[in-house]
């Protein structure tokens, strides 16, 4: 009985991200990344049924990143929260910011991929779907901070949509154009000066 070779694996998927990064997925070959990670074809075919689910393997871990850090501001029990922690949920505070911005720092190159690279994939419509799945969660402390008279604005949930499309398209930018982690340090002050979500939603100081 054979035994799977599993060295194979990490050079194979470094091979791919790096294909992908630099062609995308529709002009990556597989036959480049399978000669530069110096395996065969059928080595490819024993663990992926192709191209889609090779690039799928390349993100894997950071779309497991991903879902959790909007799990983690989508599933939120407001009662637990005074009225200064919702308040404060609409603060730009740099600290908080730059926390967000090293999470997707780690995964950087994926997070590229998945935003301008997976055209032709499950995943290409990424960059929209995950704006969006923020935006049902920026909704969530609007309609709460409303509820509590805290947040005096009035948003529709098109208006909050268009709000939370720029905002991110402004943390994607960064990444994108692979600014270094000092550049991404002062990207992040600039930001939490541009953007006053507080004054947005109509929260009085």
């Amino acid at each position: 009985m054979s035994v799977r070779d599993t060295s194979i694996d990490p050079r194979l998927l470094a091979s791919a991200r790096k294909e992908f990064m630099e062609k995308g997925f529709i002009k990556a070959e597989l036959k480049t990344i399978c000669d530069k990670a110096g395996v065969t074809t059928g080595a490819v075919y024993k663990r992926y049924k192709g191209k889609q689910e090779l690039f799928g393997a390349v993100v894997e871990e950071a779309l497991a990143i991903l879902d959790s850090f909007i799990a983690v501001r989508t599933d939120v029990d407001f009662s637990a929260m005074t009225d200064d922690e919702v308040r404060s949920t609409w603060i730009m505070k740099e600290e908080y910011i730059l926390d967000m911005f090293k999470i997707l720092w780690e995964i950087r190159e994926e997070f590229v991929l998945l935003l301008e690279k997976s055209a032709g994939t499950i995943y290409e419509n990424y960059r929209h779907d995950f704006a969006y799945q923020m935006t049902y969660a920026y909704k969530q402390y609007y309609h709460e901070a409303k509820k509590r008279n805290i947040a005096k604005a009035e948003i529709t949930d098109d208006e909050m949509h268009v709000l939370c499309t720029t905002f991110w398209t402004s943390v994607y930018e960064p990444f994108i154009h692979n600014m270094s982690w000092k550049e991404i340090e002062n990207h992040c002050r600039v930001l939490c000066r541009f953007f006053s979500w507080d004054k947005a939603v109509g929260i009085e100081n």
